[in-house]
Formats: structure tokens, C-alpha cells, sequence
């Protein structure tokens, strides 16, 4: 039997900088993975709650109030038009989806899956998994006459935080057309524009209104704090929609209807967004002066959960750097051979943890 070989969890290896951060008399400021900290929104909790006695089996295609959210949500906060709820499909978390999506559209050995030059390691991972080959590329110009099977997009891109202009997105949507190459849209982040306001790859502007051969992944982790519920959607091509559910209804990947609940009342709750989306703004303002005033370079950064810093100098100095003030951040070799020289620093941290990283930095100047 051929086993699949992956890369090592990439957070395992801090364990060393993490226990030197831990020893700070203050305790560690841990700055280094985006899992959120601030509360559930009450209504959320109580949506979840509210079904909690239901006993049979949820539907695989989500119940149609959760679809007629979603859909409802992107028009209002992304200006996305012309989807329609049977072309949502909820998931179990974005992750999941990430890492099976090239293995369920039929990808495999011989097959090229497009991954941006510093990406999210799961979009690896997940080529990995179906037996395709990647190539890291953030242009069209090296693919050279190859077609490959599908192209990933992540836009505001983890880790660097930079968003791609819509000429971009608009290049990279036509030329796939032309080849019959399917675009995904990593789009966890679009709620989350500091510097500019990035578009979905479903937006008219992007697509003209059509959605045949792209797929955006959505997820409720960041923007409601729905880490734990595990609580994501994919939309787009109502055909690949409807192959990707054909194949969780036969393998059980079903969203739990407690979560498909609490979705429904994180999908409407623009109030709640707004409140969760001024905490991180504060956190990001706060970090970004203390490291700028330390020497540190942020580069890109419009947009997203993090900060792109770097000293110019080998990211596992500035890890080390940090954690001696007891601050733990992610080098940017997480992401691809050329984030030797950046470190990925999140802004999911509570308040006093941010405040205590922002004076540790300003007591060294």
C-alpha cells in the first residue's frame, strides 16, 4: 500500500521559541497561529442551542435558510450577484475543504495544482493528498504553454496580507476560462480590508457575472469567531457545486445542524462583524507602530489577520529576537521558500496579551 508523503506540521517545530517565550516573567504572547480569542456573539450561541434536540441526520446540502444567508451575505457585504442558494455548500470548517477539494474534482497524478509562491501550506497539502504536482506561482508567465488542472487564488493572502487588484484577478479568471482551468478562491479573509477593499473572485467586476469554472471558500473562523464550530461554505459554478455535493453526501461530509443554526445567525449579524472587525483593527494599529518603531519593515499588510514584518534579515533570527521578549510569531518559511526573511505576526490575541507584546517592544527603544 503507497502512502501519501507529507511535509511535516509546520507548527511543530516552534516548540524550542515557544518554551523561550514561555519564560518570560510575563508570560508568552502567542502571535504565531490565527485562532480567535474573542468571544461567540450571544445570538450565535443561542442559535446553536436552539436545535440542540433535533436528533436525525442534517442534510449534506445544508438546510436552505443557511444557503439563502450566505447568499444574502455576499451580495450585501462583497456586492457578489447573481448566485443563487442551490450553488452554496457548506463545509466543515474551510480547512477540509482546502485540503480535499483537488482529490474531489477528479485531480490526481499528472495533474499541476497552481498555488501562490507563499501560500497557506494546505493548498500543498491538499495536491499532495490527490497525487497531483504543485507549482508555486503568483503569474501566469511561468505556466508557459502548460494547462494545469487548477489554479488557487487567495486574496487577502495568508500569510503576507496583500490583495490582488481586480486586473489581476479579472487575467487570471479569463485565461483559465480560455483553458478550461478551474480557479478556487481562498476568500476567508475578504471581511477584513485595513488599506483597500478586496474583491471577491465571484464579484461582477471579476467575473461579469458569470461563475462557470470558479469556486470561492468562505469560513466563519475569522470573521464571527466560529473557529471551534467548525463553520465554512464553498460557492460558485453550480455544476462543480453540484459535483462536490454528490461526493460529501456519499462520504458524510456533513456540517453538524447545530453549526448550519449558528451559521445562519453569524451569516446576518453585520453588527456583530462590524464589533469583531474594530478589535483587530485596534490590535493591528497597536502592533504594527511597535514593531515599526523597533526596525521592522511591514510589507503588504492591507488586508487580512497579519502582519508581514521582516528586518531583512534570516526569519529564525527575528523568531528568536521575539521570543526573548516573549512574543512567539511564525517565520515566513511556513509559506514558501521565499519567506526566508519575514515572520507572519497575528492580531489573535486578546487585548492585555497585545498590550503586553506593544510594551515589551517600547521599553526597548
Amino acid at each position: 500500500m503507497s502512502r501519501v508523503a507529507l511535509p511535516d506540521f509546520p507548527w511543530d517545530s516552534l516548540a524550542e521559541v515557544k518554551a523561550t517565550a514561555q519564560a518570560h516573567p510575563g508570560g508568552a504572547v502567542d502571535l504565531s497561529i490565527g485562532t480567535p480569542v474573542d468571544p461567540v456573539p450571544a445570538g450565535i450561541r443561542d442559535a446553536l442551542a436552539s436545535v440542540s434536540e433535533i436528533p436525525g441526520y442534517p442534510t449534506t446540502h445544508g438546510i436552505p435558510a443557511l444557503r439563502a444567508a450566505a447568499v444574502a451575505a455576499l451580495g450585501r457585504r462583497h456586492g457578489v450577484t447573481g448566485i443563487e442558494p442551490d450553488a452554496v455548500l457548506p463545509t466543515i470548517g474551510s480547512k477540509e475543504a482546502v485540503a480535499w477539494l483537488p482529490r474531489l474534482l477528479g485531480f490526481g497524478p499528472g495533474d499541476v495544482v497552481v498555488i501562490p509562491e507563499l501560500a497557506y501550506p494546505t493548498y500543498e497539502v491538499g495536491a499532495l493528498l490527490a497525487g497531483a504536482s504543485i507549482l508555486r506561482t503568483d503569474g501566469l508567465t511561468a505556466l508557459g504553454p502548460q494547462r494545469p488542472a487548477m489554479i488557487w487564488l487567495n486574496s487577502p493572502s495568508n500569510p503576507t496580507g496583500r490583495v490582488l487588484p481586480v486586473e489581476h484577478l479579472r487575467k487570471v479568471v479569463e485565461w483559465a476560462r480560455e483553458r478550461d482551468v478551474v480557479v478556487v478562491s481562498d476568500e476567508c479573509y475578504l471581511a477584513l480590508g485595513w488599506e483597500t477593499d478586496p474583491l471577491s473572485v465571484l464579484h461582477p467586476d471579476v467575473c461579469d457575472g458569470r461563475t462557470d469554472g470558479l469556486i470561492a471558500v468562505h469560513s466563519l473562523s475569522k470573521s464571527a469567531n466560529l473557529a471551534s464550530y467548525r463553520a465554512g461554505f464553498l460557492t460558485g459554478d453550480p455544476r462543480l457545486i453540484a459535483e462536490l455535493l454528490q461526493i460529501r453526501k456519499h462520504a458524510g461530509m456533513i456540517v453538524p445542524r447545530p453549526v448550519q443554526e449558528a451559521m445562519v445567525a453569524a451569516l446576518i449579524d453585520d453588527e456583530a462583524l462590524t464589533a469583531q472587525r474594530e478589535r483587530y483593527a485596534r490590535r493591528r494599529l497597536a502592533l504594527r507602530k511597535a514593531l515599526q518603531d523597533n526596525g521592522f519593515r511591514i510589507d503588504h499588510s492591507e488586508a487580512g489577520l497579519y502582519l508581514w514584518a521582516t528586518r531583512d534579515e534570516d526569519a529564525q533570527t527575528t523568531l528568536a529576537w521575539l521570543a526573548e521578549r516573549g512574543i512567539l510569531v511564525a517565520p515566513g518559511t511556513f509559506y514558501g521558500p521565499k519567506g526566508g526573511k519575514h515572520v507572519r505576526v497575528a492580531l489573535t490575541a486578546t487585548d492585555e496579551r497585545v498590550d503586553a507584546a506593544v510594551e515589551r517592544l517600547t521599553t526597548l527603544r
